[in-house]
């Protein structure tokens, strides 16, 4: 039975918290205010997404911004993202290595992301990593997103997988509870901007770089 593994793109592939902050600045500067997000203080706030920048730097600023101005500034937020989606984003180290062995090895690959789905392909192809993923689920690609389990699901079925035997690899508590819906069991990678931090999540395993991966996975799921 084929042996699948799904990755969160946002934080668990590739940094791509400066070019997020770099989004929500642009829409605290088109209302004639500071660019207040910084890339170290708020990295993990970006890999929450858009929505969650939009209101902390809407409580930094003090603006009491409501749902209504997150709605009102957020187009603009994705047309800036998208004309500059990859200007600071790096892959994580290890990771092409590790996506060409886990193939080796026979695993299939996917991946399970809240980023809108034209934007996570644009990304994908950008990063030279599209090619490797047999499926690519988006935030819009269903009525519903993370942490609901559908996606999830959408996203190993669309790989040709099994869900008894498939793992899903994050960064945040979205992908912990993702896992914990599914029942599927969660990698999440400990060098993001929370580091091991992120164990009180209770995940199967820690990722402390993807050189790990490939043996860790097959510890978890015999072949």
């Amino acid at each position: 039975m084929t042996r699948t593994v799904i990755f969160d793109l946002d934080g668990t592939l590739a940094d791509t918290s400066a070019d997020l902050i770099d989004a929500a600045n642009a829409c605290f500067k088109a209302d004639g205010l500071p660019a207040i997000l910084d890339y170290t203080k708020h990295a993990a706030v970006a890999f929450g997404g858009g929505r969650a920048m939009l209101m902390k730097g809407s409580e930094l600023l003090e603006q009491g911004w409501d749902e209504s101005d997150v709605r009102r500034h957020y187009p603009r937020l994705l047309e800036y993202y998208g004309e500059n989606i990859d200007r600071h984003t790096t892959i994580y180290d290890g990771v092409e290595e590790a996506l060409d062995e886990l193939s080796a090895r026979g695993w299939v690959l996917g991946v399970c992301t809240n980023k809108p789905s034209g934007l996570a392909e644009t990304l994908l192809q950008k990063l030279n990593l599209r090619d490797r993923f047999a499926s690519m689920i988006g935030a819009d690609t269903l009525p519903v997103r993370k942490p609901d389990p559908k996606p999830l699901f959408a996203a190993i079925d669309g790989a040709g997988g099994d869900r008894a035997r498939s793992v899903l690899i994050g960064d945040t508590i979205t992908d912990a509870k993702t896992g914990e819906n599914a029942e599927i069991p969660v990698v999440l990678v400990a060098f993001g901007p929370e580091g091991e931090a992120v164990e009180r999540f209770d995940p199967a395993a820690l990722l402390v770089h993807y050189s790990d991966l490939p043996d860790l996975l097959d510890a978890m799921i015999a072949k």
